[in-house]
């Protein structure tokens, strides 16, 4: 038996408990891992409070971790015991440890620790995908990035200024402005005091953003759609404030562009995943990004680092230990 933390109903934090799980041994194209260190992110908020639907209950949630082989299924040829591995977009996360089909893991390259692997997966990934594929981010471009303090927000402002282009963060506090700058942010807007439409337009001398990439939702959509150029596009990723409600298509101002994309759609493939975590470990390795993890948990207390997560108390990344 190894420890799990479980979700039996969706609601708040104190929905998750510390239980007792049996893991059996990996079937065909399945390995077990043993988990050294495992990504807190909003979509684990998500499936805990049944915004995103999870396929049954009781459910161990989590996307991203990282970890140790134990036991290879039948058929496996890219991995062996003992192999340094991460993954994310994967539930089942918040475990000592699971099994994981082969495919939907990556070797972590020498000299990345198990906790910058596991703070990493979910978040740098999705900043890959964000600029450089979701929306090819150059030189030339301006973008509006929310929550530019955050794990995500933190890794964007750090790979925006490794493209060389203008970013424009939106925080919520002065402490978390400083660390935007330090990570790389060319102009930081505090929403709390400064309205972002107004600034936005203001710094870009009215020309606006080429792209807004909007982790927020409800609160921000509006704001964000103002804040483009003709023929920019709006990205939605994320809900953080709730989701986007359903909107008229008029508020597009016939020709902005809107995307929803998601991690799940551009790593579908175990030639995406690699091609996907290779650029990221490269960033990584090579010293243009580097990953905060801020905050530290134990396994078992997940429900406390989800408490911090929701009320704003985070900045960077948080990583549960095991």
């Amino acid at each position: 038996m190894v420890h799990a933390v479980r979700l039996h109903e969706t609601g708040g934090p104190d929905r998750l408990t510390w239980e007792d799980v049996s893991v059996g041994a990996p079937s065909s194209g399945e390995v077990r891992i043993k988990q050294r260190a495992v990504g807190l992110n909003y979509i684990d908020v998500y499936h805990r409070t049944g915004l995103y639907r999870l396929p049954s209950l009781p459910a161990i949630i989590g996307m991203e971790g990282a970890g140790d082989v134990v036991a290879v299924g039948e058929g496996v040829t890219s991995l062996a015991v003992g192999d340094k591995v991460a993954y994310a977009g994967v539930l089942g996360g918040y475990a000592e440890e699971r099994l994981i089909a082969a495919d939907r893991l990556v070797k972590i390259p020498n000299g990345i620790s198990y906790e910058t692997a596991a703070a990493m997966m979910l978040q740098g990934m999705t900043v890959r995908y964000l600029l450089r594929e979701t929306f090819p981010v150059t030189a030339e471009s301006v973008i509006l990035f929310h929550a530019a303090a955050g794990g995500v927000g933190s890794i964007a402002c750090q790979w925006a200024r490794a493209l060389g282009a203008t970013l424009i963060g939106t925080v919520s506090t002065d402490k978390k402005a400083e660390l935007a700058r330090q990570a790389g942010a060319s102009h930081v807007i505090v929403t709390s005091r400064e309205d972002y439409v107004a600034r936005v337009r203001e710094i870009t001398n009215g020309r606006l953003c080429d792209v807004v990439y909007d982790g927020v939702g409800k609160d921000t959509y509006q704001g964000s759609l103002d804040c483009l150029r003709p023929r920019g596009m709006w990205v939605s990723f994320g809900n953080a404030s709730g989701p986007v409600p359903p909107f008229d298509l008029t508020l597009l101002k016939g020709s902005l562009f809107a995307a929803r994309p998601s991690l799940m759609a551009y790593t579908a493939t175990h030639a995406e995943l690699a091609a996907n975590a290779a650029e990221l470990f490269d960033m990584v390795a090579t010293g243009r990004i580097t990953i905060p993890v801020n905050q530290t948990y134990a396994l078992r207390d997940a429900a406390e680092a989800h408490r911090a997560l929701e009320s704003r108390r985070t900045t960077g990344s948080t990583v549960l230990t095991i």
